[in-house]
């Protein structure tokens, strides 16, 4: 199993458009592809503007091939489309992969 932290940097006054956009769609349209998030944060300080998710996948292969998918899903597309008429929501990602140690058990 691997994990993928993705940590956007959300451009000022657009916070809560992007996490509708998560709510309302974004979550739903990984679900069709096979993505899961297993966990979502927001920065405790609201200046630094920036969302945090994690998303849990079996293997780099499956990920690359669920992220095509969904960065060509006509839902998305549109959705992306009329969600930044009035420009990007973000200015960057940050994307770091991680895998569990052995040492550690929940």
């Amino acid at each position: 199993m691997i994990y993928e932290l993705r940590i956007y940097y959300i451009h000022p006054g657009k916070m809560q458009e992007i996490q509708a956009r998560f709510q309302n769609r974004t979550l739903q349209i990984f679900a069709n592809h096979g993505m899961k998030v297993t966990e979502f944060w927001e920065d405790v300080n609201e200046e630094n503007n920036r969302l945090y998710y994690v998303m849990e996948h079996s293997d780099m292969e499956t990920r690359n091939q669920s992220f095509e998918k969904f960065h060509n899903d006509p839902e998305w597309l549109e959705l992306k489309r009329v969600t930044e008429r009035n420009g990007p929501l973000f200015e960057k990602i940050d994307i770091v992969f991680l895998k569990t140690v052995a040492f550690f058990k929940k």
